[in-house]
């Protein structure tokens, strides 16, 4: 071995040791190996920072974001209230919300996914009465599977096609993963809605201890019916099962700043109808876009609130010596001066019922608040209140959820004719959604990953560089001396197995820039084509399922699934089996070696 190589041989290793390890974040370790390779003068230091000009870090970013306004549009809401369903058995609730999972992750990122649907599935495992950890895993690992339909499914993917361009000249279209990612995927739902789920220990005793759900508020607050209003006409009595549904007790409903004197049940809505509910702050929100409500004004006789522009739920906690301390909301002129809107009040534990404009507030107050999102900082500062950690939560613009969901498919669209670049079609779709409103400026830097745009950044130059050396060239020789004598597919078997073991014990994304260079030296030094050892990368590099550490959606069940570092092989094992035994033969059929 040369010099270079040797240097990015440990580079590589410390790399690994540490990201392992556990005690620095992988961003930061990763950073320090791209500084240590410039230093030792194995990376030319003018292309230290081409990784984060790299196409796929673009993506991954803009990915993120575009997932963000999706949400925001209340299509995450929408989603809930279709597929949401108490009585299902453990296996059918796995295949349903897997093959959904799965399905979503083909068409965004497969970490947005499962954040958009991890809470819907507790919510069902706290109704149902079951341990979360029983569902949050089998979750975890199909939108992961699913990751594998699509280029823009899965990091790998995307870093896969990028060296397929510099490669070959031409990336990898938008579907081309599909009939091996589409049947991998299929056989391994199938496998966790069945048997998989059954593999996994529970330390809990069900989705009651869920401390999200335990830190959950109820408030006493209102909404207001307009013309638009899906509930319009409606009785009462009508909507007591949705609303108990949604954990909604619909209180009384109030007319022109007077209570309707009538039983509740028989009451038939109008507009300008003010209804006084019962619950937390994120019920409210679904439940209002659900039906098109409105929010109050905050006045004596609350009217609609007049949305121009993005607006944010806020709990606030009054503290001794606040300004605010003996004031009321109306003397304070929240509405007036702030723009703000007290929706709820609790007291020593207490719900405060009625007359919240005209409450003397007190030290120890907790207050829900509707803000608007350019002075979500200026007005508890104001008012002398901290913001609870966690307890804030964006309002959806649902009259914009068709034209959010309508430019993100527009982009994919026109991504799989091939007329636009991904990073091209999304950097519009962003820039569409901040122009109408859909996600702030500030949003959109919220929302990006920054850790793992560092990541990438920091790995792709390291991978380059490694390639360039002849480093992958040497890895590719070793497999072809292991194997030699052997069918060139098992040459593609071990590469996987490989790559699959790093996966669980490194970043994927970080796996993948190794292991893309390698399959491709392997393919040129046995003469066949190269597709079907990318493929396999792509495959392998997705399914990490034995470690907490080798998805980050593996990382986000681990406290709420209540799971310990060794649960995850009891069903990861047998599943990444099944995808070498499906995926080897189906990559040999859809790409032949040649």
């Amino acid at each position: 071995m040369t010099y270079n190589q040797i240097i990015l041989f440990a580079i590589f290793a410390a790399v690994m040791v540490l990201m392992f390890a556990g005690r620095w974040r992988h961003d930061l370790v990763a950073f320090a190996g791209l500084m240590a390779a410039v230093l030792l003068g194995v990376v030319p230091s003018a292309e230290a920072f081409a990784g984060f000009g790299h196409p796929a870090t673009m993506v991954v970013a803009l990915i993120l974001v575009v997932t963000a306004g999706l949400r925001r549009s209340g299509a995450e809401a929408m989603l809930t209230r279709i597929i949401e369903a108490r009585e299902r058995s453990v296996s059918l609730h796995i295949a349903v919300m897997g093959g959904i999972g799965g399905l979503m992750s083909g068409f965004m990122n497969n970490i947005a996914a499962l954040a958009i649907l991890m809470p819907i599935d507790m919510q069902v495992a706290r109704k149902a009465g079951r341990a979360a950890g029983l569902t949050l895993m089998p979750l975890a690992f199909a939108t992961i599977l699913g990751g594998m339909l699509t280029l823009i499914g899965t990091p790998p993917n995307l870093i896969v096609s990028g060296f397929r361009q510099e490669v070959l000249g031409e990336p990898y279209r938008m579907f081309d993963f599909l009939p091996v990612g589409g049947v991998v995927a299929l056989a391994g739902i199938a496998f966790i809605a069945l048997i998989g789920w059954r593999l996994i220990p529970i330390h809990g005793s069900g989705a009651s201890e869920d401390p999200a759900h335990a830190a959950l508020r109820d408030y006493r607050t209102q909404l207001v019916v307009t013309e638009d209003s899906s509930i319009l006409g409606s009785a009462v009595g009508d909507l007591q099962e949705e609303a108990e549904k949604a954990e909604i007790r619909i209180l009384s409903v109030s007319r022109h700043g007077h209570p309707v004197e009538a039983d509740l049940e028989q009451i038939v809505l109008e507009a300008g109808d003010v209804l006084a509910l019962r619950s937390t702050p994120d019920a409210l929100d679904d439940f209002r876009s659900a039906r098109k409500l409105a929010f109050p004004d905050g006045r004596l006789e609350p009217r609609a609130r007049r949305r121009e522009e993005n607006q944010r739920l806020i709990e606030c906690l009054v503290p001794v010596g606040s300004p605010i301390v003996g004031r009321t909301a109306q003397s304070i002129g929240m509405v007036n001066r702030y723009d703000t809107v007290l929706l709820g009040l609790r007291r020593r534990g207490r719900i405060i019922a009625r007359g919240l404009s005209r409450q003397t507030i007190e030290p120890g107050d907790l207050m829900l608040l509707l803000i608007p999102e350019s002075r979500v900082d200026e007005v508890p500062a104001a008012l002398g209140g901290l913001r609870l950690d966690g307890a804030s939560r964006p309002v959806m613009r649902e009259a914009q959820m068709w034209q959010t969901i309508g430019l993100f498919a527009l982009a994919v669209g026109l991504t799989s004719l091939g007329l636009v670049t991904m990073p091209i079609a999304l950097g519009c779709v962003l820039v569409a959604y901040v122009l109408f409103g859909v996600l702030s400026i500030s949003e959109v830097y919220d929302h990006i990953d920054w850790p793992v745009v560092v990541l990438l950044g920091s790995m792709i130059p390291l991978g380059v560089a490694l390639d360039a050396t002849g480093g992958t060239a040497l890895i590719a020789s070793g497999i072809v001396a292991a194997t030699q004598g052997a069918p060139a597919w098992v040459a593609l078997v071990l590469l996987m197995a490989t790559t699959m073991f790093l996966s669980d014990v490194l970043n994927n994304n970080a796996t993948t820039i190794v292991a893309a260079p390698v399959g491709i030296r392997l393919a040129e030094q046995l003469g066949v084509d190269a597709d079907a050892f990318l493929m396999g990368v792509a495959v392998s590099a997705a399914c990490a399922f034995l470690t907490p550490i080798g998805h980050q959606n593996n990382t986000l069940i681990l406290g709420p699934g209540d799971y310990h570092f060794s649960d995850y092989w009891r069903m990861g094992l047998p599943l990444e089996v099944i995808v070498m035994l499906v995926s080897v033969p189906m990559l040999l059929i859809v790409w032949p070696l040649g």
